[in-house]
């Protein structure tokens, strides 16, 4: 089992432990920084402009990340900045750094 597939804790069932969140999100930004060098490493043979709207999206994204640590750091992480429901685990998974449910991020679109 990878550290990325730990089981829900007990008493909170549904719900990552700030350790399980860390680390989800240690892992999209080692993604974001590796994609970063990526785009410098090719920008030889790309437009700058594509290169630079490549480069925009992941400092967006870094920045997603940074902003989900500090819910970590303040016990607000998982909880649903449109409605203050617990977001579904199920979607920390797949988006560690997300800020909204589904139904709350299709408004807030």
């Amino acid at each position: 089992m990878s550290s990325l597939d730990t089981p829900p804790t007990e008493g909170r069932p549904g719900r990552l432990t700030a350790h399980e969140a860390r680390q989800r999100l240690e892992h999209e930004r080692n993604a974001r920084l590796t994609q970063l060098r990526a785009i410098d490493e090719a920008g030889r043979d790309v437009t700058d402009q594509v290169m630079s709207v490549q480069k925009e999206a992941v400092r967006r994204v870094l920045a997603e990340i940074e902003a989900a640590f500090a819910r970590v750091g303040d016990g607000s992480y998982g909880t649903c900045l449109g409605c203050s429901r617990p977001v579904p685990a199920e979607r920390l998974e797949i988006l560690p750094y997300t800020r909204f449910c589904v139904a709350c991020q299709r408004h807030s679109d």
